[in-house]
């Protein structure tokens, strides 16, 4: 499974998808054209290993397609981004990671 379903729920502002039942999701702030990625929840129940990195991959195109800029406070995703140098293109000028 590569292609994981996002909802942005600007409400709570965050990014859900369901998986095996449960509810992951990303929590963010938003703060002119920057998306501050602040937490990230993945419920014990979630045993597809693969499923962290394409729930990640997911939102970062959602933001891509917006045109907004991404600062990673959450340790997996900064962990994520450092790994996958093509998203660096994301980060607003002067963060690095």
């Amino acid at each position: 499974m590569n292609d994981v379903s996002i909802t942005d729920n600007d409400f709570l502002r965050q990014f859900e998808t369901t998986t095996d039942g449960v509810l992951a999701k990303i929590e963010y702030a938003l703060q002119e054209r920057k998306i501050f990625l602040t937490k990230m929840v993945i419920p014990e129940e979630v045993t597809d290993v693969a499923f962290k990195d394409n729930f990640i991959k997911a939102v970062l195109k959602h933001i891509e397609e917006q045109n907004l800029k991404v600062v990673p406070t959450a340790p997996e995703i900064a962990g994520f981004l450092r790994k996958h140098k093509e998203y660096k293109d994301l980060l607003p000028v002067g963060i690095r990671i």
